[in-house]
């Protein structure tokens, strides 16, 4: 066994190999606190000639015996992987996949397993951690190592892998994933922070970055690794004359054609003659011939716009699409909109839910509910293609995890808005930045919907194209600018500042100058996007009439008991007569959601009444519920009782209660004493006018009514 380990940002930092997953090509124990991830690595023994991409894949898992607890559901055991499991595996897969050399197709699977959590540090960022080192002692050839770190901000100072509770605390929250030299990928959110305090955060991220892949070569340097053989196959001289005399000027023409269907189709033909031309020539090479077209596409594409400055759709690199916004689209939804941008169209639908359609989370540390989610597909038809319907993919939940961190942070508080929202964003065309066009649409929906937000958020799809001595920045990129293009840095938020970040990169790294340079150019281009929505729907609707009403208020904790009741008789009452949902939670907030304003608070009503304080001197107007000896009791509100002494009936000698009161009799009270149980004492007398010349009687004290109240019983039960 060898090991390394130093400690990195007040924790403890360990990385080992040789002792656990021995028969993987690489494997190692990362430890960081309590907190223990387990990650292997392992390629195919001959390449896949089939596929025109590599196969990587990226797996990580938490185990719910890490953090000490039994999955729930019948079978007991872990099953697909939940929503974080899947983004984890995206986060970890994104900053790794470029660092394969070009070409390499063996089959490779790398597998992070959580083997046990502290439920203070977070085991997702100590993946990318596992990941790079397992393959840097692996023999699989691999440009790395990387290292990953998160990074949030707590009262205007950085933390870099802060605990669970810190990262909730904090304003700034990212995932940053370098190399020894710069920022390779990003994933995070914000509470509208600047560019600059975006950019000093990569930075603080970065310099622990750096001791982290230091440990990685130094565990490296104790194993002697030898990687194995692997040369970059150079297309053959002979296809590429060929193809050349046959394209001459046509791949530039087509990359210039600005609609995207007629110039897929106009390369799709161009290809299509080509194979045809050369299969006399050469019958066995026809992914050959088309890998090496497509080489020559991306070339022409990168060459116009690194030259010109301009794009295959006539933009400048600094240009937005034509946006056009429809809202309120759908009448009989809660709140809808149509967002297009272009080539890419998103239909954003928002439904307002109760207390019980919040989603519940079964976690390895916990188990938690989500009052807020937004959900984002991608259905073949939205690019005109016919395609598998299956699962929701890693790229929908990926993409709608960035939609909805995006949006949270202009969300009101939910004490003001006690609803549970849900955002589904439908794409019904994509070309580029799709994502983007789902926070521009949901953010729309939700103020179609009614929602009170501080702000609309919307976002930007920036990409990068270079040659390592020219660079060009694109603002609000196409689907082939991403596809051929060395960058996807999507940015949202609103005009104060950033909300939601993401960046990919198909180069080995970014420097923070281009990076600087393309969050002001993206600043610029989401102002231009804010004013255009703005002008549409400057502020909410009035909720939707098909929408729950959803009433809340707050009550002290101690008088929960008193609402629900003994077995939940109260709360079963008011829901059985107001026809509404009543929940109410350990803080106290208690939320009525109805489809009838007047019942919801109708509703409302009641649980003031079982829930508030009353005071020597109020008056009620109450009900006889039983009848004692010595006095009745009075339901003053639903489901709170207080006692009338027999003497508190009449300013005259009463000698039985019956003679002024019945079971069922309407009364009016006051309340006259609260003894140290919190019992109640009401008078009739006390709101009747005083006989002249009566004479006051002295009470019997209170303990000799609590014994005439038990003598009573005694004989009621002997009968």
């Amino acid at each position: 066994m060898k090991y390394v380990e130093k400690k990195i940002a007040g924790q403890l930092l360990k990385i080992e190999t040789g002792r656990i997953a021995r028969q993987s090509n690489g494997s190692v124990l990362v430890t960081y606190g309590d907190t223990i991830v387990l990650a292997t690595v392992n390629s195919a023994k001959e390449a896949r000639e089939d596929v025109g991409f590599f196969p990587l894949q990226v797996e990580y898992r938490e185990k719910h015996y890490a953090g000490g607890k039994i999955p729930g559901g019948f079978f007991k055991r872990e099953a697909r992987p939940g929503e974080h499991e899947i983004l984890t595996s995206r986060v970890t897969d994104r900053p790794i996949r470029p660092l394969f050399p070009k070409g390499f197709k063996k089959e490779t699977q790398v597998m992070i397993t959580v083997l046990q959590s502290d439920g203070e540090n977070n085991p997702d960022v100590l993946a990318g951690v596992g990941a790079s080192a397992a393959l840097v002692t692996s023999t699989i050839p691999w440009n790395g190592p990387i290292a990953s770190v998160r990074v949030c901000r707590i009262d205007n100072k950085f933390l870099i892998n802060p605990t669970r509770l810190e990262v909730e605390n904090s304003d700034i929250e990212m995932i940053v994933s370098g190399n020894k030299e710069t920022v390779v990928m990003v994933e995070g959110e914000a509470e509208g922070a600047k560019e600059s305090e975006i950019l000093e955060a990569l930075k603080e991220a970065h310099t622990v970055i750096k001791e982290i892949i230091e440990m990685q070569i130094e565990l490296a340097k104790k194993l002697n690794i030898v990687k194995d053989n692997f040369e970059i196959i150079e297309p053959n001289s002979k296809i590429v004359k060929s193809i050349e005399k046959i394209v001459g000027n046509k791949i530039k023409e087509i990359v210039q054609i600005t609609e995207k269907s007629k110039r897929s189709e106009s390369k799709e033909i161009l290809v299509s003659e080509v194979l045809e031309s050369l299969s006399e020539s050469y019958p066995d090479n026809e992914k050959e011939i088309s890998s090496i077209i497509d080489d020559s596409f991306k070339n022409e594409f990168r060459e116009m716009i690194l030259k010109t400055g301009q794009r295959s759709d006539g933009r400048k690199t600094t240009d937005i699409r034509e946006i056009t916004i429809e809202p309120n689209i759908l009448t009989r939804t809660h709140g809808s909109a149509l967002f297009t941008r272009g080539e890419t169209q998103a239909l954003a639908v928002t439904t307002l839910g109760s207390k019980k359609d919040e989603a519940i989370i079964d976690s390895m540390d916990e188990d938690y509910k989500k009052s807020y989610y937004l959900h984002y597909n991608f259905p073949p038809y939205c690019v005109g293609e016919v395609g598998r319907i299956g699962f929701t993919g890693r790229r929908e939940i990926g993409h709608g995890n960035l939609a909805q961190r995006a949006i949270k942070p202009v969300l009101p508080d939910y004490d003001d808005f006690p609803y549970t929202i849900r955002i589904v964003s439908e794409i019904m065309e994509s070309n580029g930045s799709s994502s983007m066009a789902s926070v521009c649409g949901g953010s729309l929906s939700l103020m179609s919907a009614g929602a009170p937000l501080k702000s609309h958020v919307a976002g930007i799809a920036m990409g990068l194209i270079t040659d390592g001595k020219r660079h060009a920045i694109l603002s609000d990129i196409l689907g082939m600018e991403d596809h051929l293009g060395d960058m996807d840095f999507k940015i949202a938020g609103t005009e104060d500042g950033i909300t939601a970040i993401q960046l990919d990169l198909k180069i080995e790294g970014l420097s923070f100058d281009l990076m600087q340079k393309a969050l002001s150019q993206a600043n610029s281009g989401r102002l231009h996007i804010l004013n255009k929505m703005n002008e549409v729907m400057p502020k909410p609707n009035d909720i939707s009439p098909y929408a729950p009403r959803i009433m809340s208020i707050n009550i002290n904790p101690e008088k929960i008991g008193a609402l629900i009741g003994p077995g939940g008789k109260n709360i079963k009452k008011i829901i059985e007569d107001t026809e509404c949902e009543v929940n109410v939670d350990d803080d106290g907030l208690v939320t009525v959601a109805g489809e009838n304003t007047q019942k919801c608070n109708d509703a409302i009503e009641c649980v003031k009444a079982l829930t508030f304080e009353p005071e020597v001197g109020m008056e009620f107007d109450g009900k006889v519920t039983r009848i004692m000896s010595f006095g009745a009791f009075v339901e003053f509100v639903p489901g709170r009782e207080g006692m009338v002494h027999i003497s508190e009936l009449e300013w005259r000698r009463v000698d039985k209660v019956e003679d002024i009161l019945g079971v069922g009799d309407s009364v009016r009270i006051k309340l006259i004493k609260i003894d140290d149980q919190g019992r109640l004492d009401f008078s009739r007398r006390a709101l009747i006018e005083k006989p002249e010349g009566y004479v006051e009687r002295p009470k019997r004290p209170r303990r000799e009514i609590i014994k005439m109240e038990k003598d009573h019983l005694r004989k009621r039960d002997f009968r």
